[in-house]
C-alpha cells in the first residue's frame, strides 16, 4: 500500500519520525511519497528519503500558501536543489492554487503554478496539485498545458460529482483521497463510486493533518492510510486487498515508472 501524500518532514514528527515510518511499513504501507511546500521542506524531504531508500520518495515544489513576492527566486532555488541532489525526484509538488483564506497573492499564485507546471513538463514529471476555492482558475490554467503534461494527482479531493468529472477530464490525472472519506458527514462514499472509477484514485493521508476515523483529532500518520482503504473498499463494495492492488498499481504507474 502507498501513502501518496505525507508531510512526515513536519515538526510534528520530530520526536518519532523513524518510528512513524517503521509503523507504516509494519502495517503494510511500504512506500511513502513526501511533497514539499518550500525550500526548507524540500531539503528536509531529500534528507529523509536519503535515509530511507526504497520507502520514502521526494517531491519538490512551492505550495500556493507559501507564495509571496519572492516566489520566482524561491522556485529557482528549489529547481536548483533538484539538479544538485542524487535523489530521484518523483513529482513536482505540492503546487497549485489556494484562495480559501485570501486572494492577496492571486496573481503570484497563478504565475508560480505556471512556472512549476512548465518545470514538470520539462522534466517529464507528474504534478501533485493542491486546489482550494480555485478549481475554475486551476482548470483554465491546466487546459493550456494539457497535451504536454505527463499526469498527476488532484490532492485531497473533497468535491461533488460535477467537480470530480471536471477534474477527470484530464485523463492522465487521478484523485487523491484521504481521511475526509471516513468522516461522518462526508459525501465522498456516495459521490466517488457514482462517477469515479477506482483506477482513477490513489490513497493518501496528508499527515499530520486530517486523521481518518477512528483516529480523528489525533496526529495523522502514514499507517492510517489503511483506514482510508477500508472505507474506500466499503464504498466500492470490494475487498481491501483489491483496493490496495488497484490504487497501488495506479500510484506506481503514475509516479514510480518515471524513475525507470
Amino acid at each position: 500500500m502507498i501513502d501518496t501524500h505525507t508531510h512526515i518532514d513536519a515538526e510534528e514528527f520530530d520526536i518519532d519520525r523513524e518510528d512513524t515510518i517503521l509503523r507504516a511499513v509494519q502495517r503494510g504501507v511500504d512506500r511513502l511519497f513526501l511533497p514539499a511546500i518550500d525550500l526548507a521542506s524540500s531539503r528536509r524531504i531529500l534528507s529523509i528519503c536519503q535515509s530511507n531508500p526504497g520507502i520514502c520518495f521526494p517531491m519538490l515544489g512551492l505550495h500556493p500558501e507559501e507564495v509571496r513576492e519572492s516566489w520566482s527566486k524561491d522556485i529557482d532555488d528549489i529547481m536548483a536543489l533538484e539538479k544538485e541532489t542524487d535523489e530521484r525526484v518523483i513529482a513536482v509538488g505540492e503546487v497549485g492554487l489556494d484562495y480559501y483564506w485570501s486572494r492577496e497573492y492571486e496573481k503570484e499564485q497563478i504565475e508560480a503554478l505556471e512556472k512549476q507546471v512548465e518545470w514538470a513538463i520539462e522534466r517529464k514529471l507528474p504534478l501533485m496539485i493542491h486546489c482550494r476555492k480555485a478549481q475554475n482558475e486551476l482548470v483554465r490554467l491546466l487546459r493550456h498545458y494539457e497535451r504536454h503534461l505527463v499526469g498527476g494527482v488532484f490532492h485531497c479531493f473533497t468535491g461533488n460529482e460535477h467537480e470530480a468529472l471536471e477534474l477527470l477530464q484530464f485523463d492522465r490525472f487521478v484523485l487523491g483521497v484521504g481521511g475526509v472519506l471516513t468522516f461522518k458527514k462526508s459525501l465522498l462514499p456516495t459521490t466517488l463510486p457514482s462517477v469515479v472509477p477506482l483506477e482513477r484514485i490513489v490513497l493518501e493521508t496528508d499527515s499530520p493533518y486530517m486523521a481518518p476515523v477512528p483516529h480523528r483529532g489525533q496526529r495523522n500518520e502514514p499507517m492510517y492510510v489503511h483506514d482510508v482503504a477500508v472505507r474506500l473498499a466499503e464504498a466500492y463494495g470490494m475487498s481491501v486487498s483489491d483496493v490496495d492492488r488497484i490504487t497501488t498499481d495506479t500510484a506506481t504507474r503514475l509516479f514510480l515508472n518515471a524513475l525507470s
